[in-house]
């Protein structure tokens, strides 16, 4: 009371007044804001509310009081930066005193000192005398949940802003601390707690006697055993606290001697997750501790490890055990060893070898591959381990290798030497003499040529990533050893039986090329290249399939050891030159293409590579296109194939890979050539530039020089935005006028695509806006009767999309003359399609790849700004043109991502069932691909139309699309996880009808009736 009467204060407003009594005596509880708002604005001080408070404080009814100090404590939680230093320490002494009250004032109370606790004028001295208040006046575990979290929260507030203070009350107060929260039950108390607990050790406090104790209070909840309840407000999930505890758990050595006899119990019990709780500890425990620590509990650590690594039957327990071994491994090679001290690391290791070597000369039985995880997981933790272990077991394995003659069985003991050359590729050792895979060197290498003779195709495939990994060792293969190993690559690179070989061969063979590239080039390239001329004489001559399989084996082959600058110098112009003297069909040009599109690929890593082949093989590529556009009276094959679209979009492939990694001022240099070459006609950069006449694409050229526009597009769309195209208005407006060319439909589209690329990069400006006002003149010109519709309205559509990827303002008009269209009788059905395109992700022009400007989030920007008006076309439209606006809306949701769908599926599932009955195949795949994972993600929602869906699912399931048949199952089998009791009255009916896709003429439709079935007859039953 004494401390009350010092809190002198002038006389309270009458307003004041009432405010208290509404509070106190009116239990309301919208005046405690109001005044904490009037101190907040100056209308009063805390000292007059506590003046306002007196008759309340000093009440004899405990439930009187407790509501006055209620009312100061959450103006102080409001207003506690407000108060003088003087003020802090009157209400300090007030508080403290109130904590002898009776146990209704207590959490008020201890609100009180919560506000007072974050005050930045608390004087030094009083943190530690409320938290010696609070330890001796209150028995904290038997306040509810709040009032201890409050506590709690004290102690965080006081530690984070006066640590030195409460450090100088020593091991009191963390014995004050394990008293408050000795009993802890509540979650949301513990995560607090055991953040505290974690604070207490990582910050050097005090714990004096009582590490034990500190130990107990917290080791006592290990392992967590928690299910959150439903629909948890707080989110408080198992995984927090176990996080929590561990990290408290393992954050101090001096836990080790209590903490690793209770781990090992936990593993040799039969919980599951006690068991993974343990050794994920363990692993964490590892990270702190050293030798001395672990010393007397390795034997039984190991033993419990061993055992659950040789015994379960979980490969979660499996991993974590293995990761606890890496860690003890690890922790004892890291400790620094006295001259007299035992070398724990040797010991242990040698207890791991003497209890799993025996088991590598089993390669038949059930503990050969765990006690192989087991020696590799001790082997990967530090070099010195690594070595001891390997120089023990690579002699063992390789006599076994020798002593077993089954495919089998060697490919298991060579699989078990892959991971332990694996290991070595993470330690490097400076001096050549130290790495200990040199004694090994002749026995590994002749083992792996075994493998890659043997008639086993599992056996090659483990000596290909054999050979690989010893490549990769340092100065392990000799000059000899490289050339057997390019021998055997390409002759596996060649074999017709397996694919897998050769394709595991090629991938060895890239890696290999990059760092061996004279080996290859000596060895290989020329190889490749009398191959590649053979098969050129066979496709001459029409020989078998055979051949011809070879022949394209031998360009993959190119293109796979396409690795190193010094191998691209010799492979491109092979490559370039083999299609230059082609004199065959389409598909066999298209390989070559795609060879060459590897390469460029593999070039963009290095920019001296990618300048190389830049201007290597576009130049080539443009002469030889060139060329062939050029009227001559007989045509030879390759000229004639090279103008057709498919060879044209493959070759649309290499130019855009070779131009995106460019620098900007190399490709500056090369766009001042390309380009003028299309305006003006200048050829002199090409090889072999002499033509029979002018290359003039734009200027009333031939329908085969117009095609060629593609491959200006693939070049001038993939550059850096901030490389400058000269010529640009002359080349901007030929484009805009090729595009609604109608003599040569696929010139104009890939004239269309190129103004829009080359529009979205523009920055924003005058010369943009001109030229969008060029292209909406012409389309609007074109779009009315005439014979350049069609033209005018691709246009519109590629425009359209240049400016929706980039958020321009003029996007939402030009998507609403899009809009208008669907009712179009000639061109609704092709707008429909269009909003596929706008929603679809480009291969060739408008790519992030390319450089484009790709907003992050322009698919959903567009379905917000669109989907309301497709809706509503949709209800306005006649009959005969519903079903554009289904299938525009269908393209728009199918390509939407799923989370921001969900919100709005409610209003728009009735439009997609609706979808559903329209007769166009690609309405019904579009739509059917949109709910399928709706199925999955918002079964509540879905099963409100279950009736619909499954008639219209199976009705689907006899489309005469194979395409719609297949998804219209896939979606009767995600029905299956839709709330049971809504499906079971539909499972006779469904099983039944799905009995006849079971006949269906396609493999892929059976396999997806059969899948579907079997869920719906397991719909229902125990344990579905």
């Amino acid at each position: 009371m004494a401390a009350a009467a010092a809190l002198e204060a002038v006389a309270p407003t009458g307003a004041l007044w009432g405010l208290v009594q509404d509070f106190v005596m009116g239990q309301q509880e919208g005046p405690a804001d109001q005044v904490a708002a009037d101190v907040k604005s100056g209308s009063y001080t805390v000292l007059q509310v506590v003046e306002a408070l007196g008759s309340s404080l000093e009440n004899p009814e405990p439930r009187t009081r407790a509501r006055g100090i209620q009312l100061l404590s959450q103006v102080l939680l409001q207003c506690h930066s407000l108060l003088l230093e003087k003020e802090v320490i009157h209400l300090i002494l007030f508080y403290e005193n109130r904590l002898k009250d009776h146990h209704l004032v207590i959490p008020s109370v201890l609100q009180g000192l919560r506000a007072l606790s974050l005050c930045m004028a608390l004087p030094p001295g009083l943190a530690v005398s409320v938290l010696k208040a609070i330890f001796q006046e209150v028995h904290v575990q038997s306040l509810p949940q709040v009032d201890r979290h409050t506590v709690y929260s004290i102690i965080t507030n006081f530690m984070r802003t006066r640590e030195e203070e409460l450090k100088g009350l020593g091991a009191d107060f963390t014995f004050g601390f394990i008293q408050v929260m000795d009993g802890e039950k509540d979650p949301r108390n513990l995560l607090v707690a055991f953040r505290i607990v974690h604070d207490l050790i990582s910050r050097d406090y005090s714990l004096g006697p009582f590490v034990e104790e500190l130990f107990e209070v917290t080791s006592c909840y290990f392992p967590i055993d928690f299910t959150p309840p439903p629909n948890d407000p707080y989110g408080i999930q198992r995984e927090d606290l176990i996080l929590s505890l561990r990290a408290v758990l393992a954050s101090t050595p001096r836990f080790a001697e209590f903490l690793l006899p209770l781990l090992i119990e936990k593993v040799d019990s039969e919980i599951l997750s006690a068991k993974l709780d343990s050794l994920q500890t363990l692993t964490a425990c590892c990270a702190v501790y050293g030798q001395k620590e672990l010393k007397d509990f390795l034997p039984s650590l190991w033993a419990s490890i061993r055992r659950e690594v040789f015994q379960t039957a979980s490969e979660r327990v499996e991993a974590d055990g293995l990761a606890a071994l890496h860690s003890l491994t690890a922790c004892l090679s890291r400790s620094v060893l006295r001259a007299d001290a035992e070398d724990l690391l040797d010991s242990f290791l040698s207890n791991i070898l003497q209890d799993c070597r025996h088991h590598l000369c089993e390669p038949d039985m059930k503990l050969v591959w765990p006690s192989a995880k087991l020696l590799q997981a001790a082997a990967g933790a530090s070099a010195r381990a690594c070595d001891h272990i390997t120089s023990n077991v690579l002699p063992l394995l390789l006599e076994q290798f020798h002593k077993h003659s089954q495919s089998n069985q060697r490919r298991t003991i060579l699989e078990m030497i892959l991971g332990f050359l694996k290991l070595h590729q993470k330690w490097s050792y400076e001096d050549k003499d130290e790495r200990p895979l040199n004694g090994f060197r002749d026995q590994l290498c002749s083992l792996v040529f075994m493998a890659l003779t043997d008639p086993s195709t599992q056996l090659q495939l483990v000596g290909i990533r054999t050979l690989a990994v010893l490549g990769a060792q340092p100065d392990l293969l000799s000059s000899g050893d490289l050339e057997l190993a390019v021998g055997h690559l390409y002759r596996l690179s060649f074999l017709e039986e397996d694919s897998q070989s050769w394709a595991a061969a090629l991938e060895a063979s890239g890696a290999l090329a990059t760092l061996y590239p004279v080996a290859f080039s000596s060895h290989l390239v020329p190889k490749l290249a009398e191959e590649l001329g053979r098969g050129q004489l066979d496709l001459a001559r029409g020989d078998e399939p055979i051949k011809c399989s070879r022949h394209l084996r031998c360009l993959q082959a190119l293109s796979a050891i396409s690795t190193h600058p010094s191998i691209v110098k010799e492979t491109l112009p092979l490559l370039l030159q083999h299609l230059c003297q082609m004199n065959k069909g389409t598909n066999e040009v298209i390989a070559v293409c795609q060879s060459l599109q590897q390469v460029a690929e593999k070039c963009q890593q290095d920019p001296e590579s990618c300048w190389y082949f830049h201007q290597t093989a576009v130049p080539c590529l443009l002469a030889l296109a060139v060329q062939a556009s050029m009227p001559e009276k007989e045509h030879s094959v390759l000229r004639k194939v090279l103008l057709e679209d498919e060879v044209l979009a493959a070759m649309v492939s290499v130019i855009g890979t070779a131009t995106t990694h460019l620098s900007p001022d190399l490709a500056a240099q090369s766009v001042a050539r390309i380009v003028p070459l299309f305006l003006d006609g200048n050829v002199s950069f090409l090889p072999e530039n002499s033509f029979p006449c002018r290359f003039q694409p734009f200027q009333n050229g031939s329908s085969g020089q117009r095609r060629l526009v593609a491959l200006l597009m693939a070049f001038v769309c993939s550059l850096p935005r901030n490389v400058e195209i000269p010529q640009l208005n002359q080349l901007m407006r030929e484009l805009v006028e090729l595009s609604c060319c109608p003599s040569c439909p696929s010139s104009s589209t890939a004239a269309a695509k190129c103004f829009a690329g080359l529009l979205n990069k523009l920055p924003t400006g005058q010369q943009l806006d001109e030229f969008l006002q060029l292209a909406v003149d012409k389309v609007e010109a074109g779009l009315s009767p005439g014979p350049y519709r069609s033209q005018a309205f691709t246009l519109l559509l590629w425009v359209t999309k240049a400016l929706v990827l980039r958020y321009h303002p003029l996007s939402s008009c030009l998507t609403d003359q899009l809009m208008g269209l669907l009712g179009d009788p000639e061109l609704g059905p092709a707008a429909a399609d269009g909003f596929s395109l706008l929603m679809s992700d480009c291969t060739d022009v408008l790519t992030r790849a390319g450089h484009a400007e790709v907003r992050i989030m322009f698919r959903q920007r567009f379905f917000t700004d669109n989907v309301p008006a497709l809706v509503q076309g949709f209800h306005a439209a006649s009959q005969d043109v519903k079903p554009n606006y289904l299938k525009g809306l269908s393209h728009v949701l199918n390509r939407l991502p799923k989370p921001v769908l969900l919100p709005e599926l409610p209003t728009l599932l009735s439009l997609l069932l609706e979808a559903l009955s329209c007769s166009d195949s690609v309405v019904q795949l579009s739509t059917l691909s949109c709910l399928q994972p709706l199925l999955l993600e918002a079964p509540q929602v879905m099963s409100l139309h279950v009736d619909t869906l499954v008639t219209k699912f199976l009705n689907l399931s006899s489309s005469p699309s194979m395409a719609v048949r297949i998804a219209a199952l896939q979606c009767m089998h995600a029905l299956t996880r839709l709330p049971t009791p809504v499906l079971l009255p539909y499972k006779p009916q469904v099983i039944r009808a799905l009995a006849k896709p079971l006949d269906d003429k396609k493999r892929l439709v059976r396999k997806e009736a059969v899948s579907a079935r079997g869920e719906w007859f397991l719909l229902g039953s125990p344990g579905s």
